[in-house]
């Protein structure tokens, strides 16, 4: 005798619902992975975190203790003793860099650029800035104002010399026949 069931698919309908479980559970799955990685990248920068803290404090305190020195090596300076020694020591350094500067290099490397119908004027002392570059201001002349801005063009091309700026001018007069140019330009000697 077979059994009988009594299967009313009108009102319960077949339904295939594995493969949705299988993919909710494979996606659940994933989801766990994931956060198994985020919670541990979390931790792993936190942990990072700390550590960053702990050198910034550290290199805070070495900082404070390195500003008190600085604080009172400066005292000792400003001692009135000190303090002229350093003024004196400032004032021969600098005229020290002021002799580095050779004279001859510097006429040299201006004849190299310097057309035959430019005359040089004048060179005022160089002057040198805290990158140890240093600062040609001239006055040159010529009897047409083309010659001149061939020798500032020549002085931008040359490797020696920088940019130029022409800071003023003056026309012929009667009792000088020549254009006159201030000029200042960088200048590439090595100190």
């Amino acid at each position: 005798m077979a059994i009988h069931v009594p299967i009313n698919l009108a009102s319960e309908p077949f339904q295939r619902d594995r493969p949705m479980l299988v993919g909710l559970g494979t996606l659940a799955a994933l989801c766990g992975l994931l956060l198994a990685y985020q919670v541990t990248a979390i931790v792993t920068e936190r942990g990072q975190a700390s550590d960053t803290r702990r050198t910034i404090d550290r290199l805070s305190a070495q900082l404070h203790t390195v500003d008190g020195e600085q604080a009172k090596l400066n005292a000792t300076l400003r001692l009135p003793d000190n303090a002229e020694v350093l003024e004196r020591s400032l004032f021969l350094n600098t005229l020290i860099e002021r002799k580095a500067i050779s004279w001859t290099k510097i006429f040299a490397d201006l004849e190299k650029v310097m057309p035959y119908n430019v005359r040089l004027v004048s060179v005022r002392l160089p002057e040198v800035d805290s990158d140890n570059a240093v600062l040609l201001d001239m006055f040159v002349g010529a009897k047409e104002v083309q010659p001149v801005l061939d020798f500032l063009k020549r002085l931008e091309e040359s490797p020696q010399f920088g940019p130029t700026s022409v800071l003023n001018s003056a026309p012929p007069s009667q009792t000088d026949p020549f254009f006159r140019y201030h000029v200042s330009v960088r200048y590439a000697q090595k100190l």
